[in-house]
Parts: structure tokens; sequence; C-alpha cells
């Protein structure tokens, strides 16, 4: 396994993959509907116009495993130095340790890029994610009961955030 920057045109349908998968069949996101090639389109375009990273974990034939990425956290100006993140490992390959990997990754990037704040929005039931969070130093800031309905069922969201010694000398405006 080797970690490599994502493209549109080398990891798009492999990212689609994994995002229909965890839309489908978890509370990873809260999305109804499975996305469809246009979405990945905008969604990379949107990473391409933020200067986002998408980190991704291929294996030795380059079938990706796994990605991670973050994005703007809200669309206010003072905002721009806090970032939430997002990772997920194809369902075949959870349990070996690669979103551990491609979280490391991320956050690696994110100091790289003078970010101050990552938060993850983690469906508060998905126990390995928070336990995942908490072992890369990312503590419980908030829980939002009921946030969301899937499955015929209320969701609530907890906020996990990792405060980043960067950047150095942060700048109003």
């Amino acid at each position: 396994m080797r970690l490599t920057a994502c493209t549109e045109e080398a990891h798009s349908g492999a990212i689609l993959a994994i995002l229909n998968e965890a839309i489908v069949n978890s509370t990873a996101l809260y999305d109804y509907k499975p996305r469809t090639p246009e979405n990945m389109v905008t969604w990379f375009a949107t990473k391409r116009a933020g200067g986002f990273p998408v980190i991704g974990a291929v294996d030795d034939n380059g079938k990706l495993l796994g990605f991670a990425s973050y994005g703007t956290f809200r669309a206010f100006p003072a905002y721009k130095y806090t970032v939430e993140h997002s990772v997920y490992v194809d369902a075949a390959h959870r349990g070996e340790g690669l979103g551990r990997t491609l979280m490391e990754a991320i956050v690696a990037e994110a100091i790289a890029r003078e970010v101050h704040v990552m938060v993850g929005a983690i469906d508060a039931s998905n126990a390995g994610s928070i336990a995942l969070h908490e072992r890369l130093g990312f503590t419980h800031s908030g829980t939002v009961l009921q946030a969301g309905f899937k499955f015929g069922r209320w969701l609530d969201v907890a906020f996990y955030q990792r405060i980043l010694a960067t950047p150095l000398n942060p700048v109003d405006g």
C-alpha cells in the first residue's frame, strides 16, 4: 500500500464507489441517494478551487483502498484556518489500519498548509471512527442530537476537533 494524491481522472470512479457504499449501507454519510459521476466532477472542482487535498491509499496494482480529504468548515472568512475533514475506506479493507494511515496523512497535509483546526462530524454511533479520532488527538467538542434522519431513525452527529500549532502568524482578512 502507498499513499498518493488522488486525481479526478484516475480516482473519481473508485471514490464514487466508496462514497456510494457508505451512503447505501451506513450512517457515515447523511445522504439518501447514491451520487452520480456528475457529482464527482463538481466534488473535484470544489477541491481544486479551494486548494484542498485528496489523499488516497492504493494497492500495488493502483486500486484505491480509501481516501481522506478536507474542505471548507463554514463559508465565512474568519473560519479560513478551520477545515472539516473526512476519511473513507473501501468496505473490503476496513480494519487494516488504512483509516489511521489516511488520517495521519491528512493531518500532516493540514499542518503543511497552515490549518489551525480540523473538525470531524461523525455519526455518534460510529464507535470505530470516534476511537480512531481520539487515538489521533481529537477531542469531543459537542454533539447535535437528532441532527439527521436516515434508515427510519434520528441520528446524532458528534463533532471532534484537533487544534494544530499552525499557522505561526495568523492574520485577519
